[in-house]
């Protein structure tokens, strides 16, 4: 990779990339006790959450065969609790949302990940979040409480704008919103299927993938999803992206 200042921006992935989730079982469990009473459900909490779990399976099917993605509302009236009171599930949808993410584990800021947050800005990179999830006000909410969110000038969920990854038209929003041409784009990642593929469809003229504590398995690159950089350690990016000044 030959950055020499031919990049304007960067695009972060958010789980496994920029954000890692890690295994702490006593929040987890905390996690479905808070869904099972916001949601107000007649279930023990255990029940309740495998009832929510097999009824996303549902959703993902349909979410990927789309390359669609539900805001809060529609994921919980339509998709996860439709015999619920639909009065209250509306009410309470997005820290259902939120509940259900904290579930599945603790996310916190992967290592070294400020330092390169801040460190990218003030070598006068533009940077933004393109990330696939559930739950429209997790990201926000923790951008603002971190004191990241002076650091991005576009952050694109598909939860809010209703696309998902490997489609190219979630990366073509944020290219929009940070004024950069697609090839004047990194893009920074750890899924090689659904990162990738989309990333190139819009253009972006870069693709690094993160080798992410989260991953079980070896990463195998093929032709069509082959990246131009592979780094172990987030900081890495560092040594790929020089100032522009």
């Amino acid at each position: 990779m030959n950055a020499e200042s031919r990049y304007k921006a960067v695009i972060f992935d958010l789980g496994g990339t920029l954000r890692i989730a890690l295994e702490d079982e006593p929040y987890m469990r905390h996690a479905r006790r808070k869904m099972a009473e916001i949601a107000g459900t007649t279930l023990d909490v255990e029940a309740f959450y495998q009832l929510v779990e097999d009824r996303y399976e549902d959703y993902r099917r349909w979410a990927l065969a789309e390359n669609k993605e539900s805001g809060d509302e529609e994921l919980w009236r339509r998709w996860l609790l439709p015999d619920y009171d639909p009065v209250r599930i509306s009410q309470v949808c997005h820290e259902l949302s939120f509940q259900y993410r904290q579930a599945k584990g603790r996310r916190v800021l992967v290592d070294g990940g400020r330092e390169v947050i801040e460190t990218l800005h003030a070598r006068g990179y533009r940077l933004g979040i393109v990330s696939n999830l559930i739950g429209e006000h997790e990201v926000p909410d923790w951008l603002e409480e971190d004191r990241l969110d002076p650091y991005f000038s576009s952050v694109v969920l598909s939860s809010v704008c209703h696309l998902r990854k490997p489609g190219a038209e979630i990366y073509r929003i944020a290219l929009r919103e940070l004024g950069v041409e697609p090839g004047k784009c990194v893009s920074v990642a750890d899924n090689i299927k659904r990162d990738i593929t989309g990333a190139k469809e819009a253009g972006i003229g870069c693709n690094v993938i993160f080798r992410s504590p989260e991953k079980k398995h070896p990463v195998v690159f093929t032709e069509e999803n082959r990246p131009d950089a592979v780094i172990s350690q987030f900081t890495e990016l560092l040594d790929l992206l020089p100032a522009l000044n």
